[in-house]
């Protein structure tokens, strides 16, 4: 068996052991919750990684574009959540040849992408949707209360369409500092959704699922009362986001960047050869640098350019020489399997098995 250090770097490695913990651990949390798991797949975009969710008690996932979906409906699997807002006559077409293979629902905002949609499902068919709602970060969706009461009037009008529920992506909480602020944004959460459903079902219009929580929010499900569904994806992987928010330890990051220091140019200076085009430049809250360097706290990744990462220390108290290896978790998971395409499957130091990004750029 080759191991993790034969890999040519950079190379984005997931250790799988952490990977089936991390997956199990929240699929147990949903179960006791009470709480369909519907996770999103944009974290690693992959049919291994999805199954694997699936297989552990998920009962369906979640995507974030139209070119995701096809590709999970390709590889079997086949109920799926498109949380995204389809616009326009190719991607509508797109989806009725998806409906063809997969049980598919998504999601509604505004009279323009309900119009379309109502060429896709049928009377005898209807096409199964769900009310965005704004729960504070005004990406999409409508306003809780009585805008989202009149638009859901409107959906029942509509034969073609199914009104399923209502959902919301609760990044407020994203923001938290410690677990106090991130049990009352939950809570938030689920307040505004719980109360506009009652509103709708108030008004004669039933709402079977009551979708929301990301990854921060599974962990404090007792505040999502009246939240049928939660939807994380982070969780799979963790990464430096999760350790400033103290859900995740080194030891719960699954996925790394194994990098090579190509160059000490000065005591306390060297580089590395992973850049933005591997680590991607997004930083974290509350957390300097890009990216930790595992079992190497003082050590700080300070800059990135497309192929080269600077690393700073004191070299009073460390060296670095060219060919050493470094271990990175990055600042935000999600969006290294799709700067990759290949992640490498590891146990121990050993490489299982590399592991394809099929939905890697189905960002359309």
């Amino acid at each position: 068996m080759k191991t993790k250090y034969e890999l040519p770097s950079p190379a984005v490695i997931a250790y799988l052991d952490i990977v089936e913990r991390n997956i199990n651990k929240i699929a147990t949390l949903a179960l006791n919750a009470k709480k369909k798991l519907r996770p999103h797949i944009k974290p690693h975009k992959s049919v291994y990684f999805a199954k694997k969710q699936l297989e552990s008690g998920a009962c369906g996932i979640t995507v974030a574009k139209l070119s995701e979906a096809e590709v999970m409906a390709e590889h079997g699997i086949d109920d799926i959540f498109i949380a995204y807002s389809i616009v326009g006559e190719e991607k509508l077409g797109r989806l009725r040849k998806l409906r063809d293979r997969a049980r598919i629902a998504t999601t509604v905002d505004s009279i323009e992408v309900a119009n379309g949609l109502s060429t896709v499902g049928t009377a005898t068919n209807p096409l199964s949707v769900l009310i965005e709602i704004d729960c504070g970060t005004h990406r999409g969706g409508r306003q809780p209360g009585e805008d989202a009461l009149n638009f859901a009037k409107q959906i029942k009008e509509i034969p073609s369409l199914c009104l399923e529920g209502i959902f919301t992506y609760g990044g407020m909480v994203y923001g938290s500092s410690n677990l106090e602020e991130l049990k009352a944004k939950a809570a938030l959460e689920a307040r505004i959704l719980r109360e506009t459903a009652s509103l709708l079902a108030q008004n004669g219009i039933p709402v079977n699922e009551v979708s929301g929580g990301s990854t921060p929010a599974a962990f404090v499900l007792d505040k999502l009362e009246g939240v049928t569904e939660i939807r994380p994806g982070n969780y799979i992987f963790f990464d430096v986001s999760g350790l400033s928010m103290g859900i995740a330890e080194v030891s719960d990051c699954a996925l790394r960047v194994l990098a090579t220091v190509v160059s000490v140019p000065l005591p306390g200076y060297a580089t590395i050869d992973a850049g933005s085009k591997t680590l991607t430049s997004d930083l974290a809250t509350g957390r300097e640098g890009y990216g930790y360097i595992v079992g190497m706290p003082d050590v700080c990744l300070v800059k990135l350019n497309e192929e080269h990462g600077y690393l700073r220390y004191d070299p009073a108290l460390r060296e670095f020489h060219v060919g050493d290896r470094v271990e990175i978790i990055p600042n935000h998971a999600c969006v290294i399997p799709n700067l990759s395409g290949t992640l490498y499957g590891i146990r121990g130091e050993e490489i299982i098995n590399p592991i394809l990004v099929e939905a890697r750029g189905m960002n359309y």
